[in-house]
């Protein structure tokens, strides 16, 4: 019984450890693109610029449309994930979640959001961040309302 109880406590020791690295490494990976990009979203000319802000404990994202739009979205590890608040131009502010980078990607998913007019008004709802190499980053949105999906595609790269 003593030895399936220590081999119970360093599996689950382990299991904590991976999960606490992948997302330092997602962490990492968010931190490495600190700086400005041009690019496109839907054909438009589009740029976005990261900072490390409140001390390097969080990032923020400022994504200025082809429209002169511009909308804020900071990131910052919660626990043994990724948590982000994305102040959109609708009105809103949805929260997401990441748990870890997978193939490159980092997957956002809906958690909730402040300021929504009704459960069925427009939000987005999912970002894909997917990191192709260290000068290109694709960014995929994911906008839910009303029953209906749409996606967005930005294209950037980094602005040497």
């Amino acid at each position: 019984m003593k030895k399936s109880l220590v081999a119970a406590a360093l599996f689950v020791s382990s299991l904590h450890t991976a999960r606490a690295e992948s997302n330092e490494s997602a962490w990492d990976k968010l931190k490495s693109i600190v700086g400005t990009w041009q690019g496109t979203m839907s054909g438009q000319p589009a740029h976005v610029t990261y900072q490390m802000v409140s001390s390097g404990t969080a990032m923020m994202e400022t994504i200025e449309g082809p429209d002169a739009t511009q909308m804020v979205t900071i990131y910052h590890p919660d626990g043994n994930s990724l948590l982000m608040t994305h102040y959109c131009s609708m009105g809103n502010q949805p929260r997401m979640r990441a748990t870890a980078l997978q193939d490159g990607k980092l997957a956002f998913t809906y958690v909730d959001a402040a300021n929504l007019k009704s459960p069925d008004a427009n939000r987005m709802s999912g970002l894909v961040l997917t990191f192709p190499d260290s000068d290109h980053l694709v960014q995929e949105w994911t906008m839910s309302g009303g029953g209906k999906k749409e996606l967005d595609r930005f294209e950037f790269t980094r602005k040497k």
